[in-house]
């Protein structure tokens, strides 16, 4: 255990390392000398990371050793990043203009506050399966926050999933995704033997039992209702993927599977035919060049050329990109420092930069479902691959959208992009994948046969004391 713990420091070390250099070429690139605050820099994500690095060395010793370090790279990447969009920003806007507010000390500020969580996670939740005894009470809780935007929330950027609080907005979906998956695994390692029941057979294909069909049509009617009145088509897409997954993982029938895409697409054709903003994302998906057509010529709802100078911007970055600082993916506007900003990397660091970012992301979740294959338990296991899923579904909805492979959903690219509600829940996510992997690598390391000594015991109420 120590040397996976040494691992670990090593490779975060590496990662403040990695972006320390790119924090310093990207200021070059711009004002040709180092920036004044590398110092503080380096030295604050250093210290945010190694402290980290020492709650988990102490509280989750048999933790994996690739989770944290791949988390604060991609951190450290994302701060180098909209710092430097800040700059090219400020010089492009006038003082005051909502453009040319620099986002990277408030991105800081938000690591800072995930870093804490993960922290208080560790130290409040010795073992994962304590959150089974809440599962119910945390579903509740999740669905009022769902809603909460649809009375309270704030209209911006045509959807509606932020709620004001003062000066600061919440994205209460962020983490209604984490808590949805922690519900899924305590429902359906309780009920996964009555949702494998067989109903009847409609043209070879076993459909399940019309009576535990009623989960699946629970969720899918919570997404259209998420999507037609928040117009947030990412958000749906996460919450019904994860679930239809999960649910193949816990039965093994495809059965749900082909009912679920079946659903997904006729609610989503449903609600693209009747809200204007979900359509317009469409048209914008199919032709994004519309956009500089004649006024009369375009579209209806195509108003935004981001997807066309998200284009241009991976088109320019060729192989190998024009170099951090010397790119111009500012000319995306405000959503080059959010969901767009895979578009920067692609154009400043080239095809090489983006495969590399995009396996960053493939070996989170690829740690996930090996946390998720070796921990011992069922609760244990389906919320790994849950969380692995969440995570990889968010990916590919953002990235999708970005490149031009599905219609833009508006969410943010985790850990990369702004967003702090986004950057919170997803240090809460890694903060419960840690704390998984450490109860699998301390089964690991118990003879075979006794890894149930690690998960509590949970005793039958209405069973009767045996003895005299």
């Amino acid at each position: 255990m120590a040397r996976r713990r040494n691992t670990e420091l090593v490779l975060v070390l590496f990662a403040v390392v990695i972006s320390a250099f790119g924090h310093a070429a990207a200021h070059l690139a711009v004002h040709d000398e180092l920036p004044s605050g590398l110092l503080a820099y380096t030295a604050g994500l250093g210290a945010l990371a190694v402290g980290a690095h020492l709650v988990v060395r102490r509280f989750a010793r048999y933790a994996d050793p690739l989770i944290l370090p791949v988390t604060v790279l991609l951190c450290g990447l994302g701060l180098v990043l909209m710092d430097r969009l800040d700059q090219a920003y400020a010089e492009r806007f006038p003082e005051g203009h909502y453009q040319g507010v620099a986002v990277a000390p408030g991105q800081a500020i938000w690591t800072v506050i995930g870093v804490a969580l993960l922290v208080g996670v560790l130290l409040v939740i010795r073992h994962h399966r304590v959150l089974q005894r809440y599962v119910y009470l945390g579903m509740a809780l999740a669905m009022i926050l769902l809603m909460l935007p649809a009375f309270f929330g704030a209209d911006a950027f045509g959807a509606k999933r932020w709620i004001r609080l003062g000066p600061l907005s919440v994205q209460p979906g962020e983490f209604v995704k984490v808590m949805i998956v922690v519900f899924f695994a305590g429902y359906l390692m309780a009920n996964r033997d009555a949702l494998a029941l067989v109903g009847r057979r409609v043209l070879g294909l076993a459909l399940p039992r019309g009576r535990n069909a009623g989960p699946v049509l629970l969720v899918w009617a919570v997404s259209l209702v998420v999507l037609f009145y928040q117009r947030d088509l990412g958000t749906s897409l996460i919450f019904f993927g994860v679930f239809i997954v999960m649910l193949y993982i816990a039965t093994e029938r495809t059965s749900w599977v082909v009912l679920g895409g079946l659903m997904a697409i006729g609610g989503a054709v449903a609600v693209a035919a009747t809200q204007y903003h979900v359509k317009a994302r469409v048209a914008a998906w199919l032709d994004p060049m519309s956009i500089y057509l004649p006024e009369d010529q375009r579209p209806p709802g195509v108003i935004s050329e981001q997807s066309a100078q998200a284009l241009f911007a991976f088109g320019a970055g060729d192989l190998t990109g024009t170099g951090l600082g010397q790119g111009h993916s500012y000319l995306i506007g405000f959503a080059g420092r959010s969901d767009f900003i895979l578009a920067t990397v692609g154009e400043e660091l080239g095809l090489l930069g983006v495969t590399l970012v995009l396996l960053l992301y493939v070996l989170l979740i690829w740690r996930a479902f090996k946390i998720a294959m070796t921990v011992s338990d069922p609760f244990g296991k389906l919320l790994a691959y849950g969380l692995g899923t969440v995570l990889a579904l968010q990916v590919f909805v953002v990235a999708g959208g970005v490149t031009g492979l599905i219609p833009l959903t508006g969410k943010a690219l985790p850990f990369l992009a702004q967003g702090g509600s986004s950057t919170v829940a997803n240090w809460l996510l890694v903060a419960l994948l840690i704390r998984i992997s450490d109860a699998a690598g301390k089964a690991s390391t118990l003879p075979e046969g006794n890894a149930t000594i690690l998960t509590p015991v949970v005793r039958d109420p209405a069973a009767r004391p045996t003895g005299g």
